[in-house]
């Protein structure tokens, strides 16, 4: 398997991952699905340590984002902080970073997907991310619990 991030990156963005999603949602992805989708082209990925900058080699991430863009349109596909370093603004900051470089990306909307009981709910309407769709029933817990899914965007003006 080829894969277009170097191998520290992908283990960082797999522990923050790992430590970020509650697994009775299953939202954690495998490294294998990380790996076969930064092989496509239009894929990439951001990561914050936590001094709020780019980590620098063999530094730990604190978070990351994981992006697809197509066309004009990009898909956050993955958002995530490490529960460590949450509520000090590292979240917002990589949010703001993608809005800020979508237009240098040619990117004129951002969508989102999240299940319905999502905390960072409100760090992304902070952001200007507003509701646009819901899928009813769309998520499914470990326990069988069906979840709306509820689709965000924001248009870059």
């Amino acid at each position: 398997m080829v894969s277009l991030a170097p191998h520290d990156d992908i283990d960082r963005i797999m522990a923050v991952m790992q430590e970020a999603f509650d697994p009775a949602y299953g939202e954690a992805w495998t490294r294998a699905q990380l790996d076969n989708t930064l092989v496509l082209g239009h894929c990439s990925y951001a990561m914050i340590a936590p001094d709020g900058q780019a980590p620098e080699d063999m530094t730990p991430a604190a978070g990351f984002t994981l992006t697809r863009t197509i066309l004009d349109e990009e898909e956050l596909l993955l958002f995530a902080v490490s529960p460590a370093w949450r509520g000090r603004g590292l979240g917002r900051t990589l949010l703001q970073q993608l809005i800020e470089t979508a237009p240098a990306r040619g990117v004129k909307r951002i969508f989102l997907e999240m299940r319905d009981n999502n905390p960072a709910e409100s760090l992304y309407r902070a952001c200007g991310f507003q509701p646009v769709g819901r899928r009813p029933q769309y998520y499914r817990t470990r326990e069988g619990e069906r979840i709306d899914a509820i689709t965000f965007a924001i248009d870059m003006n």
